[in-house]
């Protein structure tokens, strides 16, 4: 079994009796010796709720020897930088604006309104197509959806205005 695995397995059973949390990834660099676990909640997760988790994973892996070098275990929220993966995240970021790269690499950027089943409806500002002979239009602001499956990245951006 991968270690990965293992830690999940373990994350899993430390925040069974806490539906508001969830495991966003778990990574082991094997190089650097550092085992990054991230953990989300509804509405954030606490730095005592990181602490214990850090505490059961670590001990459980001593018991076990899992890892037999040296390693720095790291529990922590998703940084804002971290793109999103899950419902649940974007969820929680409703009403924040997100840039979003899709599956043919374009890029967009929207105020998310709402999470739905299958995708995301965003409002971005759009400039009309230039009619020839015209002024060029104002930007305008419309809704659009996008599917989960056309994302191919999206983060959250956080604006200092």
């Amino acid at each position: 079994m991968k270690i990965e695995d293992r830690v999940t397995q373990l994350v899993e059973e430390k925040i069974a009796d806490r539906p508001d949390l969830f495991l966003v990834s778990v990574e082991m660099l094997p190089v650097s010796g550092v085992l990054t676990i991230l953990v989300d909640g509804d509405n954030g997760i606490a730095i005592q709720d990181c602490a214990a988790i850090s505490r059961y994973v670590g001990f459980q892996l001593e018991e076990e020897s899992a890892i037999e070098q040296a390693y720095n275990l790291q529990v922590s929220s998703p940084g804002i930088d971290t793109p999103l993966k899950f419902k649940r995240q974007y969820e929680k970021n409703v009403n924040r604006t997100l840039k979003i790269k899709t599956s043919d690499d374009a890029t967009r950027e929207g105020k998310l309104l709402e999470v739905v089943d299958d995708g995301i409806l965003i409002l971005e500002d759009v400039k009309p197509p230039k009619v020839p002979g015209e002024k060029s239009k104002k930007v305008i602001s419309i809704e659009s959806f996008i599917s989960f499956e056309e994302i191919k990245e999206a983060k959250v951006i956080i604006s200092f205005k």
